[in-house]
């Protein structure tokens, strides 16, 4: 006859080998996202290299065709969830523009895709931001990288800052007319749905795309801002207006959307206006949670997304720039722990 002693004897160890079991499935799940993540770059760039920076939770793709690795994609994976968010970076920058609020999405439970769009973060840029289907391989990027956070978790939001944050759009709005619940949440943080009046207008210019590809010769990917490169291609600026486009389309079609929306802006964005915003919000469902930041505090369109932290890590040469031009020296958000706690009650709702 078994003794009760030797009967919990056998339940503990039955218990730590189920538990160890479990350990060992979560972590060859994780090696297998990682090693999809991975696998879109080493497509993209033929190559990829041990990174030399490393840090717990964190997965980093690195290579040599990048100018840093500050540029490089990354996961912060938290073990314990089953809640996934990508978010999407801005034209001509990279995912070091997003590690602020990975960081606050990391914190909150979730487990962080952060990818690199085609074309960006390179030592050499020439080639792509003379690609005429750069938006179409963008596109293509955000479907993957997507399908790889659905299989994730349970629960995954899409969001990006400026033109991260249209791809993230037009991505729901193309999926299945955004009903079939991949998606169930989308947050936008100066996001590009519309552009100034300028921009907008010489977009519907007949040839103007032939034209700004040669204006726009040999692309400098080098400047001041080693996470950024120092001006936006012509081309691609047109590649993204094609973009708003068709997400106007969609909305004016009846599209809208269902899912709860995050979006944070700036009145004083002169780079994508805030009436792009508000018309989103118009066909939006809710709830929806949009923090908007006074004109009065001229926060600039690439600052939203900077505080302190993020602005020391920049090694911004100011030098290298019109110092009296306005937006030209990046500055930390006034209202970044507002938006944090803002970001974090709009979370709240997914726990």
């Amino acid at each position: 006859m078994v003794s009760l002693k030797s009967f919990i004897k056998t339940l503990v160890c039955v218990g730590a080998l189920m538990g160890a079991s479990n350990a060992v499935a979560e972590s060859n799940a994780i090696k297998e996202h990682n090693a999809q993540f991975k696998g879109f770059y080493e497509k993209e760039w033929e190559q990829t290299q041990p990174c030399r920076e490393t840090a717990l939770n964190r997965f980093t793709v690195c290579s040599n065709v990048l100018r840093n690795e500050g540029n490089a994609p990354f996961i912060l994976t938290n073990n314990t969830s089953d809640k996934v968010a990508v978010l999407i970076h801005g034209l001509s920058d990279s995912p070091f523009f997003m590690r602020e609020i990975a960081n606050i999405l990391f914190e909150e439970g979730f487990t962080v895709v952060v990818p690199l769009l085609p074309g960006h973060g390179k030592r050499e840029a020439d080639d792509d931001m003379s690609d005429w289907d750069l938006a179409e391989r963008w596109q293509a990027h955000v479907d993957e990288v997507i399908n790889l956070a659905d299989s994730m978790g349970d629960t995954v939001l899409v969001g990006g800052f400026s033109t991260g944050g249209a791809l993230a759009v037009e991505h729901y709005l193309d999926s299945a007319d955004g009903s079939e619940g991949e998606i169930d949440g989308l947050m936008l943080f100066s996001g590009a749905l519309a552009l100034s009046d300028n921009a907008e207008g010489m977009s519907r210019i007949w040839g103007i795309k032939l034209l700004a590809r040669i204006i726009d010769g040999s692309y400098q990917t080098h400047g001041p801002n080693p996470y950024k490169y120092p001006n936006v291609a012509g081309l691609a600026g047109l590649e993204l207006m094609d973009l708003i486009n068709t997400i106007r389309e969609k909305i004016e079609e009846g599209q809208q959307v269902e899912v709860p929306l995050f979006a944070a802006h700036s009145q004083a964005d002169v780079t994508t206006p805030i009436s792009g915003i508000e018309q989103l919000m118009e066909a939006s469902k809710g709830p929806n949670t949009f923090f908007v930041i006074d004109e009065s505090y001229g926060l600039c369109h690439a600052d939203l997304v900077v505080n302190t932290s993020l602005l020391n890590k920049m090694n911004f040469n100011a030098n290298m720039v019109n110092q009296q031009e306005d937006c030209a020296v990046p500055k930390a958000n006034p209202l970044f722990s507002t938006m944090r706690l803002m970001l974090q009650d709009y979370l709240s709702q997914f726990k």
